[in-house]
């Protein structure tokens, strides 16, 4: 096991029971439930060699709400954790009820559709009465470009509050989408330059566009990365791509100080997905990283961008404001 340090998982989502299916929906009234069926059995066998390889069980339905924000503190206290943020949880009123349950234990992000006429304001509602520290954004599935002007609003808002905006970029392989306008991280350039004070944190080391995140960082700098998940996507680049590749390359340019650790853990029973701290952790330890370096990543960094104090060398960390 490699050398803990304080860890903030920045990137999970809380599971809750969805009321629909629309990617299944959408496709069997377009297509049928034939095709369909056809469809979900590639997904399905994807998913159970995944979960082979990491030895992960299969996942169980999503129960209610309170016996799910148990189990995650539970998790949070099992594994140390400094808190867990959760970028998504069934709309913004049902994820800060969630998180209200247990405030020293959670944070949740808004995480509403950017293009709602009232995306501005439910914003400023969400952060600022439902106690919401951040925005969360799934580029791809928008219905227009994310570098749209009528988004202006919303990223005006978003930097008058002082949060950070996590955006997704990069293929949604169980939705079926791997193009589109919104599919590069470059596709933020003029939103990330026009709005300077909000620090925009990219996932999953770019999720298949690295090259494209990197020259975006390189040029606006207030784009961060954030390591989460199990990086399946490198095994799908034309060329040889490993974590700890992701890790030097990121280290060597952006710096530790803009490189961020989360998870992308939900479902139980993995609960927080511990193997995904083990391989990062080992990838920056064998990279020759400080002690401050690694704390920077894995806790300090999230709780900068969160302005809540950073953790002690326990793991502590003062109570949110």
């Amino acid at each position: 096991m490699a050398a803990r340090v304080p860890t903030l998982d920045f990137h999970a989502h809380f599971p809750v029971r969805a009321d629909r299916e629309p990617v299944r929906e959408e496709y069997i009234a377009r297509w049928g439930a034939a095709k369909w069926a056809r469809v979900a059995g590639w997904l399905e066998e994807d998913q159970r060699a995944w979960r082979r390889a990491w030895g992960f069980p299969d996942p169980e339905p999503a129960g209610p709400d309170d016996e799910m924000a148990r189990r995650w503190a539970e998790e949070v206290d099992r594994h140390r954790l400094v808190r867990v943020v959760f970028l998504t949880g069934g709309g913004n009123d049902r994820l800060a009820g969630i998180v209200g349950r247990y405030p020293e234990k959670f944070i949740g992000f808004a995480h509403h559709d950017p293009f709602r006429p009232d995306a501005a304001s439910e914003l400023e509602r969400a952060v600022r009465r439902l106690g919401l520290r951040g925005y969360k954004v799934i580029a791809p599935v928008l219905a227009g470009r994310i570098d749209d002007e009528c988004l202006y609003p919303v990223w005006d808002a978003a930097e008058r509050l002082g949060i950070p905006v996590v955006i997704h970029f990069g293929p949604l392989r169980y939705q079926g989408i791997v193009s589109g306008a919104n599919i590069s991280p470059l596709a933020l350039q003029d939103v990330a330059r026009a709005f300077p004070g909000i620090p925009f944190v990219i996932p999953h080391f770019g999720c298949g566009y690295p090259r494209e995140l990197l020259h975006l960082a390189w040029v606006c700098g207030n784009v961060y990365v954030d390591t989460s998940g199990s990086n399946e996507w490198v095994r799908w680049m034309p060329y040889d791509l490993t974590v700890r590749g992701l890790f030097r390359k990121y280290l060597d340019t952006i710096g530790p100080g803009r490189i961020i650790f989360g998870t992308d853990s939900s479902w139980f029973p993995r609960g927080f997905a511990a193997r995904y701290l083990e391989e990062q952790l080992q990838a920056c330890w064998e990279l020759g990283c400080t002690e401050a370096e690694v704390r920077a990543i894995f806790a300090g960094n999230a709780a900068r961008l969160l302005g809540i104090a950073p953790p002690d060398r326990d793991g502590a960390c003062a109570s949110l404001p």
